[in-house]
This record gives structure tokens, C-alpha cells and sequence, in this order.
């Protein structure tokens, strides 16, 4: 069988990812389900995670270490970077970047974010699940989940999970 393509992500109210600056201090306050919000049940099931620098950027300011490190782990860049430990850079194309992670990962694809990544992601049509919380906040303004200009796309739902304050949403893309 073959591994899929999810983007799993949290969002505001009103459809933001980040504060402007990139920041996503505003999801560590929500009431929850009293553990990890089913975080370690999803992470199970990856094999290889992907982001886009910005994104990469700020996992970092949320810990001293590495929360990906125990998978592969490729950051999109347009500029040249050094390999750092547990991460690959690359400026690959997605549309031939992911199905070569598809083939060599030991589970699913996950595209961790943001905007811009889930944008060409849609528009090549690569994500196959969905699976968005929603965090009872308004944030007024910043990074968009689906930023202006993302292709129109239809997903069905399958199923919502109600988890104290939040709740997730499970979709999958159709044609």
C-alpha cells in the first residue's frame, strides 16, 4: 500500500496558522483532551515529515531539541543551506520531491506546513488527508492555512473529534 500524503495542522477560528510574525505561542493554552490530543497516535503513522523554512524556523524556537528528530525531515528552501543533523534542504520540486519520499518512507507523508507548502501542495494536487484542529481562538490577522490564490479543491469529510475546547476534522480528498 501505498504511504500517503496528510497535512495535519492547527488552526484559529479564523483561518490563521501563525501571528504574523510566524509565531504559534497562542495554541499551548487551549484545553484539550488532558493528553497529547492524539498527537502520538498520528505520529506513529509518519514516516517522513516535510515544511517550509519559515515553518522549520520557528519548530526551532519551540524547543531545545528537535521535535522531528526521529524521523527524516526535508525543509523547502530556496537558498542553499548546509545540512543541519535530522534535516535535508532542498529546493526540489514537490511534484517530484514527494512521490520519491511516497516510495522510500517507512510511513506517511506528512506536510507539516505552512501556507505557502500547503498552497503547492493543492495545486499539484498531492495531499490526500486533511486533518485540521480547531483552536477556539480569533486571531485577527496572519499566516493563512490556505493563503490567497489556493487552487479550489473538494474534500469529503469523514469523521470530527471533539477534544475539550478544540476540535479536529478528518477530510479526504476526491476527485
Amino acid at each position: 500500500m501505498k504511504n500517503k500524503v496528510v497535512l495535519y495542522i492547527a488552526m484559529s477560528l479564523d483561518g490563521y496558522i501563525a501571528r504574523p510574525d510566524g509565531s504559534v505561542d497562542w495554541l499551548f493554552d487551549v484545553e484539550g483532551d488532558g493528553g497529547d490530543n492524539g498527537y502520538s497516535k498520528f505520529y506513529d503513522t509518519i514516516g517522513t515529515v516535510v515544511m517550509g523554512r519559515l515553518t522549520y524556523d520557528e519548530i526551532l524556537t519551540l524547543s531545545d531539541e528537535f521535535l522531528y528528530a526521529g524521523k527524516p525531515c526535508y525543509v523547502l528552501s530556496r537558498s542553499k543551506q548546509a545540512d543541519r543533523p535530522h534535516v535535508t534542504y532542498t529546493d526540489e520540486s514537490l511534484d517530484t520531491l514527494i512521490p520519491k519520499l511516497q516510495e522510500a518512507s517507512s510511513g506517511d507523508v506528512w506536510i507539516v506546513g505552512g501556507g505557502q507548502v500547503v498552497q503547492e501542495c493543492l495545486a499539484k494536487g498531492l495531499l490526500e488527508d486533511i486533518i485540521i484542529t480547531i483552536i477556539p481562538k480569533v486571531l485577527g490577522s496572519g499566516i493563512p492555512l490556505f493563503p490567497e490564490g489556493t487552487v479550489p479543491s473538494t474534500f469529503k469529510l469523514l469523521h470530527t473529534e471533539v477534544m475539550g475546547q478544540m476540535v479536529t476534522l478528518y477530510y479526504q480528498g476526491h476527485d
